[in-house]
This record gives structure tokens, sequence and C-alpha cells, in this order.
């Protein structure tokens, strides 16, 4: 999503609904909508259509899927919505579930198409592909075809083994391909997506960053009147960009709480204390708790239950903030301020309808009893829009860039109990890994890289000619635009040589290194 300066807008944006049938890039689709300037949101395709139309949607895009259209039980949608007079692009499983809907016709030839596919464009000057090319590259992945169109409809692309690879009806505004045009190895995606929006839909690259500061702003201002704030400030880019919209539209109202609570990683409790409030100036109080979420982990292994504590204590530790800020002579605080984001809620098993995945602190880790209204202005965002809302708001780069960091902290990046002990331990070998990171100039390109400890893992080495039995260390080094996807990071051997003799050298108990190579899915980018 380009920045770019724009009017203020009084009403919300023209929104595009993205129906999710299980579809593996679903939000990848999402983020492109975005990427073209235009809101999209994702919506379960067990949502009744009437309940999709009741949001006013200026288009709707149908995701692909696992399912053959002709499985019993297979999602399937209502006519009605082909027939609501709003624009619908269908891909892959979506393509055909319109193909079927329609009078069109899918079978099960067995002329399987998965990876990078030749498209022949019949109709090189159609809405879909104006000014690309007539042979091109796209993404297939499909063990059903479209022989045949539904009526009305013009073909515009064809495979060697697929008649009917794409179809388009300008006049009642439907248009649809056997492919994913949302993945980078569609060569020319992103422009038959956007021609979709633009010339299909009429739709306007309106949303910006600036939009987004606007409407939050005012909706903030709406939601919190006259009453307090707080913000539970963790130094990480999400909770810093929450509080710096919140601080712009209230101003004082706004009383940030930084919860020390001994599971961050080493220097950076000092970091939020120095650099946050110099960048904003907003009011910081700071807690020490260490000693209570130490007490609440104590003898707890499963990660579940552990987002769940640190979920709980953060709230225990939040009412203890606002009873102080009161006594104090502050005004009531009703608000809790959270930088909850759009992945947070969905693999919370929230915006699509699919499972939970794992409870985040700020979404499924909270407990049933919280006194708080929360004020969730980044709940619509994928992390890349979270910085350029950071960047449209003046924060520095040294908090806009910083890695990703978890709000439960180490206590999920030690597999076992936490312990003192452990987190130290961890503390340590997360430091080197970062300096030496840092030193290889690689922040930029590496996303994420979470230093885990195996704390209930012991394997035996040989450190100074005799036996040790130590633990092992995970190095999980990840590139990626929005943490809904993610691979590892192809680093250089020698950075990897410097972090793992650095690490077995100078941390107790560590005689082991190891490198998580894995992508997302079938991993999560946290091991917990």
């Amino acid at each position: 999503m380009p920045e770019a300066p724009s009017a203020a807008h009084d009403s919300a944006p023209d929104t595009v609904l993205v129906v999710d049938f299980g579809a593996q890039y679903a939000q990848l689709i999402a983020r492109r909508v975005r990427e073209a300037r235009v809101y999209s949101e994702i919506v379960p395709s067990t949502m009744p259509v009437a309940e999709m139309l009741a949001k006013d949607p200026k288009a709707i895009i149908l995701s692909g899927g696992p399912s053959s259209v002709y499985e019993e039980g297979a999602p399937q949608l209502d006519r009605a919505i082909f027939e609501a007079g709003v624009p619908v692009f269908g891909m892959c499983y979506g393509f055909q579930l319109m193909a079927t809907t329609l009078g069109g016709q899918v079978d099960n030839t067995g002329a399987r198409e998965y990876g990078r596919t030749p498209l022949a464009v019949s109709k090189a000057g159609s809405t879909l592909f104006e000014g690309t090319p007539e042979n091109q590259s796209v993404w297939m992945s499909h063990g059903d075809a479209c022989s045949a169109a539904p009526e009305g409809f013009s073909v515009t692309a064809s495979t060697d083994v697929v008649p009917v690879a794409a179809f388009e009806n300008d006049e009642k505004k439907l248009y649809g391909v056997q492919y994913h045009p949302e993945v980078m190895h569609s060569t020319h995606g992103q422009l038959v997506l956007e021609h979709f929006l633009y010339r299909g839909a009429g739709l306007k690259p309106t949303w910006t960053t600036g939009n987004i500061v606007e409407e939050q702003v005012a909706a903030i201002r709406e939601q919190v009147g006259d009453k307090r704030a707080i913000c539970g400030l963790s130094g990480g880019v999400d909770s810093a960009v929450a509080a710096a919209l919140v601080q712009k539209a209230i101003g004082s109202q706004l009383t940030c709480v930084y919860v020390d609570h001994g599971l961050m990683r080493k220097g950076e409790t000092e970091q939020v204390e120095k650099d946050f409030v110099a960048a904003t100036g907003v009011q910081l109080k700071v807690v020490d708790a260490q000693e209570r979420f130490l007490n609440a982990l104590a003898g707890v292994s499963d990660p579940e239950t552990k987002r769940k504590i640190i979920g709980r204590e953060f709230i225990r530790v939040f009412e203890q903030a606002q009873a102080e800020i009161i006594a104090e002579g502050g005004a009531d605080v009703a608000f809790l301020v959270q930088g909850t984001l759009y992945p947070d809620v969905v693999e919370s098993g929230g915006g699509t309808g699919t499972a939970n995945i794992k409870s985040h602190h700020n979404v499924g880790g909270l407990p049933d009893d919280i006194e708080f209204e929360l004020v969730e202005p980044l709940r619509q965002l994928f992390k890349d829009e979270v910085r350029m809302v950071g960047q449209e708001l003046g924060l520095p780069d040294e908090i806009v860039h910083r890695q990703p960091f978890p709000g439960p902290g180490l206590g999920i990046r030690i597999v076992g109990e936490v312990t003192k002990e452990r987190l130290d331990l961890l503390r340590e070998a997360d430091a080197i890994a970062r300096e030496e990171l840092t030193a290889a100039g690689l922040d930029r390109e590496i996303w994420q890289c979470p230093v885990v400890l195996l704390a209930d893992v012991r394997s035996v080495g040989v450190q100074g000619d005799g036996r040790t039995y130590g633990h092992p260390i995970v190095l999980r080094p990840v590139s990626s635009e929005d943490a809904m996807t993610a691979d590892w990071t192809r680093m250089p051997y020698e950075v990897l040589a410097r972090i793992s003799t650095r690490i077995t050298n100078e941390v107790a108990d560590v005689n082991r290194v190891v490198l998580d190579c894995t992508s997302k899915p079938p991993g999560t980018i946290e091991w917990e």
C-alpha cells in the first residue's frame, strides 16, 4: 500500500469482501487488495449472503479452497450473491463455484494442474487482461476443470488442458480465473486483480496510510470521549504505533503502562523507557511485576496455558495501574489500548471462521472478567501496514522497523517451564544472535529471528576436553511480509557459524545450536 497524503474522508472506506473457502492464500488476497489501495476484509464462506451484503461491499472476491465443487459437504454459496449487482471475482475454487452455480460446466477430468502453468489469453483487451501478454505464466492448483462457461460469459483464457481458464461478464460485472492471481508466481496477477478492482468494480485507489490515521483518530475520539485510557507498551512496533495513534487522538488522556514482567530481551526495558518516551512525549508508568509473573508461571510447561497466564496477569497488572492512577488524582480509566493486528485475530480463530491456531495474549488469552473496554486501532491491519502508519505518525525508524517480538515475550521462547535462570540463559543467547545479525547488516532482510531454548531437552557435548550435558538453542530466522505466511531465511553460513560459536562459548549450559528451516505453513513462526 503506497504512502500518499489524502483529503479527510467523512465516511468509512469502500470495502471489498474476501470470502474464504478455506484457502491457503485468503489472507494474501486481502493484502493484495490493500496493496492496490482499496480496503478489504475477510469473511467466512459460512456467513449468510444477506449478512455479507449488509456490510455494503463495493466488490466481492471468492477465494480458492481445497474442496471439489462436487464433493459432498463442499462449501457452497447462495446464487443471490451473483444477482445482487455487486461485482464478483472468483479465483480457483471460487471460479468453479461461480461457474456451476450460474449454469456452467465443471468436470473432474483428472487433468490436474499444479504450480507454474502457461496461460493463453484469447481476448487480450478484456477487462481483466488489458495490457497483459497473450502468453503468460500463472500459478495453478486444481484437479477439476471448467469445460463450459455460464450463459452470457465470454471465455478469455485457456491452458493446454483447461478450455475455460478465465471468463468475464461485463454486463453483470462477474469475473473469474482458474488460477491464483494473488501469488507472485502469477506474473501479471496483481495487474489482473487491479483491473477487476478499478475497471470491473469501478473502485478508486484511495485507501492510504493517511486515511487510516484520520479514520482511527476520529473513531478513538468518539469511543473514548472525555475518559482516560491506558496502553500496554511492550516496546514493539504494534503497541508503539497503537499508543501513538491514541495519543494523537486524546493526548494527555492516555497513560502508557510498561509492565516489566521479566520476560523481555536484554536491554529492552531500558530502550522502552528512553526511546519511546523521547519520541512521543507520552506519559509512561513502569510497573515492576517480574516476581508476580514468575510465580504465576512456576511449574507450567503447556504453551497455551502459559499464554493465557501471561494474558491474565497483564490485565491484573493493568487493573492495579488503573487503581494507582485514580488514586493519584486521575480521572476514571475505562479503556485499555492494545496493538492487536489482523493476523492475531485470524490465528486466534476470529475473522475467517477458521480454527484457533494459538491464543494471542491480546485476543484469545484475555480473561473473561476483564474490566476495561478495549481500544484496538490496528485490529484490521497487517504488520507492513502498521509500519507505514508508524512512519505517517513520525515515529523513528528504530521503533518502526524493530523486529516483531511476541507480547508474551521470552515466556513462549522457552519450551518448558519458565524460570529466572532459564530466562537469563536465553537472554544472553538472544543478545548474541541479535548482535551478529546487526553486524552482518541483516536486520532488514530478516523479518524476525526467534531464539528458542529447549529447556526440557539436553544433549551430550564435549567442551574443554570434558563431557557436557547441555541445552540446545534453536535459531529461527524467517522472512515474511505480514506473518501470515513465512519462509526461513537463507543466512550466510559464516554468520550462522559466528552465532553458534559465540553462544556455545559464552552461554553456560548450552552446548548445541540448531537451525529451524521450516516454512509457515506448516510451522508457526514462534515455537509456542
